[in-house]
């Protein structure tokens, strides 16, 4: 029963008025008894809350963890072997032979054959040609040539010549001459060299595991038992380099400055003057006159008759006979012998030394990487919803200042209440 009335007072406050529309009225209050309509001053709703929770999961991540393990390493070395090898050798030998041959002998013969023959026979004729000659008719002339000749007029004038000497003067100054001289002088340089020696190096290898029987409360039970390490020695060569100082011996060029005499000629400059005769000519203009003869050419034109030869070819046939000579080749058949070369091949050993590889196996250590599975425990967030009761007061208000019934303030938020829920008497006289 208590069931039925939490479930009312959910579907009341859960459902808005909005939802009686759409349910076909089945929700309303139609059905209620009088005493469940009436308005009451309080009442009880429930609210979904959420809150942030936490649950442990348990998850396995992968750690890389490094370890030491031994592989086989092969090694090639090469060893020298004799082996006995043979050699194709290839002579050359002659064998005769005996061949037939067919030697053309050839014969010359004639037949007689008759041709005919086109012979010219040529003829001389003439025509008359009438053409026009241009002949020349020269006649002799004079004319008068007047030309200006500049005739030369020479005179002797005295012309002042400059020119600058260089005198030689001598002088002796002092000059610095510097040579470089090569030294020795002694420096130490250091030289490293590389010494060691052997050292003998002990390793713990972790013993076998074997089984073993083990009595217990339970009975006897096989258990894994480690044996007792092993010890390997083995000699390693240690490498330390020693610093030495070497002396040494370096030729040093130095600067050797030094003053000596040296007489030095420098040239000093002197103008002379000359006075020297020069002969100027000057051209004079004079007209002379000249005679000149010349020719003239007129043409005058000449009729003239000229008998031109031709030749005429006719053609006349005329038959002949010739003897034509001709060649008949026939084979005769001859025996020959002939040096036919051919060769012999034979096998000579000899002894070669050849590389063979083999090899040969050694252990390295070497270092690797597994991951191992470990387990890591952590908390994941996750929302959880729950309703929580709340009471709500909304039929007598004290000038809105709050309910008279139970002196709560209103919450603006819940002015659109629905209808406040059945009493749980008529709940339970309805269901009766």
């Amino acid at each position: 029963m208590s069931v039925l009335r939490f479930l009312s007072g959910v579907t009341w406050v859960l459902f808005p008025a909005a939802c009686f529309g759409q349910l076909c009225g089945v929700p309303s209050y139609a059905s209620c008894p009088p005493q469940a309509c009436e308005t009451t001053c309080c009442y009880t709703t429930y609210k979904v809350q959420e809150e942030t929770c936490y649950r442990t999961v348990c998850e396995t991540v992968m750690e890389p963890e490094q370890y030491v393990a031994k592989r086989t390493v092969y090694e090639t070395v090469w060893e020298d072997v004799e082996q006995t090898c043979y050699r194709t050798v290839t002579e050359t030998a002659f064998r005769e032979e005996t061949y037939t041959v067919c030697r053309p002998v050839t014969e010359t013969a004639s037949r007689e054959e008759t041709y005919c023959v086109q012979k010219p026979v040529w003829e001389t004729r003439y025509r008359e040609c009438r053409y026009t000659v241009q002949r020349p008719v020269w006649e002799e002339r004079v004319r008068e040539c007047r030309y200006t000749v500049m005739k030369p007029v020479c005179e002797t004038i005295q012309r002042e010549c400059r020119y600058t000497v260089m005198k030689p003067v001598c002088e002796t100054i002092q000059q610095e001459c510097c040579y470089t001289v090569m030294r020795p002088e002694t420096r130490t340089r250091c030289v490293r060299r590389v010494c060691g020696q052997w050292v003998t190096q002990k390793r713990v290898l972790p013993g076998l595991c074997y089984p073993q029987l083990v009595c217990g409360p339970c009975g006897p039970t096989w258990c894994m038992r480690q044996g007792p390490p092993r010890v390997i020695c083995r000699r390693v060569w240690c490498p330390r380099v020693v610093e030495q100082q070497v002396p040494y011996t370096v030729m040093v060029p130095q600067v050797v400055r030094t003053s000596r005499p040296v007489q030095v000629t420098r040239y000093v400059p002197e103008t002379i003057v000359k006075k020297i005769p020069v002969t100027v000519t000057r051209m004079c203009p004079q007209e002379c006159v000249r005679r000149i003869p010349y020719r003239v050419c007129r043409i005058e034109c000449e009729q003239k008759t000229k008998r031109i030869p031709y030749r005429v070819c006719r053609f006349v046939t005329e038959q002949k006979t010739r003897r034509v000579p001709y060649t008949v080749c026939r084979m005769v058949t001859e025996q020959r012998t002939r040096r036919v070369p051919y060769c012999i091949t034979k096998r000579v050993p000899y002894t070669t030394t050849r590389r063979v590889a083999r090899c040969v196996p050694r252990e390295v250590e070497y270092t690797c990487t597994r991951m191992v599975p470990r387990q890591v425990v952590r908390k994941i967030p996750y929302t959880r919803c729950r309703l929580v009761p709340e009471t709500v007061c909304d039929s007598v208000w004290q000038g809105g200042s709050g309910c008279t019934d139970c002196q709560s303030t209103p919450d603006p938020h819940d002015a659109g209440k629905p209808i406040d829920p059945v009493p749980d008497e008529q709940m339970d006289d309805d269901l009766t």
